[in-house]
């Protein structure tokens, strides 16, 4: 199938269900997304309802998706927090999300009230994204100053952007221009800028992640930070996404990791394009700050958050 003509984003649908499972009960005061339970759909809620009142279903195939969606909260919180701290922390101008799926920062924090968020994404998963947000308008879809855009709107008239501007700026990072699709949609290169790519690399060549961060460096002005999060290699994670993959078990399972990286090599990646790591942190030791339990599975312990900067 031709990368244009993909379906959206099945994963960026369990992230979300991960998010809004953990809402309000996993690190209460540390992490909080009450802004993702409105993006699913009704279907999509039934598992997140289940695991956060902690009633399996019977059924195989039931109880497969409320088992997806439990350990999906359990990775997401840990990274989820360490992305929104590193970016509160550099809040300014400017914020590019890559891959940003469903992702909901523009709806929930407060520090990005005078910044302008680019979300780029494959153009089917952002044609999903705006249903969903067009879905929690009110019922005569009327729009106001905030409403959804393609351009520079924020949200659906009752959700809406606490970012100063969202920016919905298509890209198939497959085999569009990064750098282009950017420049058209009004991303100053001259300013600084936050660039958050989450959850993204693993499904990228190797080729398509240089090809990205190569966009990424010829568009970053002094004052900017990368943040990236990414897996490591894992024998057990690896095992478990190919069995999930054989059985059709998973929700997730046609959309398989293209690329895994070891610190070291994420380290000289950085190097090769100008940036240099501050941070490189194993989602295991994240959710041990936030008081997670003392063993975790495999994709706490092959996930990692890094924070970059540009070497002055």
């Amino acid at each position: 199938m031709d990368e244009r003509e993909r379906a959206a984003s099945r994963t960026a649908v369990l992230v979300c269900q991960g998010r809004a499972a953990a809402d309000g009960i996993v690190a209460p005061g540390r992490f909080a997304d009450p802004v993702a339970g409105r993006l699913l759909r009704d279907g999509e809620r039934t598992p997140v309802d289940q695991v956060r009142a902690g009633t399996p279903p019977e059924g195989w195939r039931a109880r497969t998706g409320y088992e997806s969606v439990r350990a999906c909260a359990e990775v997401v919180v840990p990274r989820t927090v360490a992305i929104d701290d590193a970016v509160r922390a550099r809040a300014g101008g400017q914020l590019v999300i890559l891959g940003a799926g469903l992702d909901t920062r523009a709806w929930r924090l407060p520090e990005l009230a005078r910044t302008d968020v680019w979300e780029v994404d494959h153009p089917a998963s952002q044609q999903d994204k705006q249903a969903r947000l067009a879905e929690v308008a009110a019922p005569d879809g009327a729009r106001g100053e905030d409403g959804v855009s393609g351009e520079d709107g924020g949200s659906a008239e009752d959700l809406p952007a606490l970012a100063r501007s969202v920016r919905f700026t298509p890209v198939d990072f497959a085999v569009d221009d990064l750098g282009a699709a950017l420049e058209a949609a009004g991303h100053d290169s001259s300013a600084p800028t936050v660039w958050l790519w989450e959850g993204v690399v693993p499904y990228l060549t190797r080729g398509q992640v240089r090809a990205t961060i190569t966009a990424i460096a010829a568009r970053t002005a002094p004052g900017s930070a990368l943040v990236v999060n990414y897996q490591a290699p894992s024998v057990r994670a690896r095992a478990g996404r190919l069995l999930a993959r054989v059985l059709g078990s998973s929700a997730t399972s046609a959309e398989p990791w293209r690329s895994l990286w070891r610190p070291p090599q994420m380290a000289e990646l950085f190097a090769a394009h100008g940036f240099r790591a501050v941070s490189d942190d194993d989602l295991l030791t994240l959710a041990h700050r936030l008081g997670g339990p003392p063993r975790g599975r495999s994709s706490l312990r092959s996930g990692r958050v890094a924070v970059a900067e540009p070497r002055s």
